[in-house]
């Protein structure tokens, strides 16, 4: 079923009408019309079957089927902290980040990032529609918040808000990471349970040796991803991976 991002209020009311730019997209593209049904979501956790009742030339008229259903919001905020790539990489990485259940995306500039984006709205717009695209096409019920980039000290203070449900892991080339599925297991043993966890991913550069020291006074958790060298948006959907099965996905209950 095709989705489409609308407001709270537009699912609430019951019955809207689509403006012109709106309606030729489902007529023309999506090739829907009277008698059709979508599925309309306001990125925070309302849906709604509605059906298309008219379909003008300039205008569309839906009404909605039923109750809107609201899906409860992840126990854990999976974070993404990600220093900015270059070409297209970064859009990828937002749009797999989406997938995978990220709330927050925070665009990184780190002191060996090759792209620099400073109040760039444009690109910051594109992003946001990135992320829109990503989860009509996914089934998300939520959008992520993506900030503006911001400089690595700036990020650092977002992200570590010295709440003990907070958990912190840094993809690191250091001679002291472990293996991501340890510091798992590790973060597991304590008793506060994981509210926010974040997932950091430096440059192709690598963080420097000034951020690395900066992490380390925070006491963030330096993981290896194995023998190899990821690119950076690799390691970033590598690391929300393993987080999200760890904090995002419920147990079914049925014995392996």
């Amino acid at each position: 079923m095709h989705r489409h991002l609308v407001t709270t209020d537009a699912i609430s009311a019951g019955r809207i009408t689509l403006d012109r730019s709106e309606a030729r997209h489902f007529a023309t593209v999506l090739r829907l019309g009277a008698g059709d049904d979508v599925e309309l979501f306001d990125g925070k956790g309302s849906t709604a079957r509605f059906r298309i009742v008219a379909s003008e030339r300039s205008s569309m008229t839906l009404e909605r089927q039923g109750d809107a259903r609201l899906t409860p919001p992840p126990q854990c905020r999976l974070i993404l902290g990600a220093c900015i790539s270059k070409g297209k990489r970064m859009d990828w990485t937002i749009e797999k980040a989406v997938e995978l259940g990220a709330a927050e995306i925070i665009p990184i500039a780190s002191r060996f990032s090759v792209v620099r984006v400073a109040d760039d709205e444009a690109k910051r717009e594109r992003w946001e529609r990135i992320a829109i695209d990503a989860a009509r096409q996914s089934s998300a019920a939520y959008l992520p918040e993506i900030t503006e980039p911001m400089s690595f000290d700036d990020a650092m203070a977002r992200i570590d808000d010295g709440d003990p449900g907070t958990a912190i892991f840094a993809g690191a080339l250091q001679p002291d990471a472990i293996p991501l599925r340890d510091a798992i297991a590790a973060r597991r043993a304590l008793p506060c349970p994981v509210r926010r966890a974040a997932w950091l991913v430096g440059p192709e550069g690598d963080f420097s040796p000034e951020e690395y020291a900066e992490m380390r006074r925070r006491s963030f958790n330096f993981v290896s991803l194995g023998d190899t060298v990821l690119r950076t948006e690799t390691a970033a959907i590598y690391g929300l991976c393993v987080l999200g099965a760890e904090y995002l996905v419920k147990s079914s209950g049925a014995n392996s």
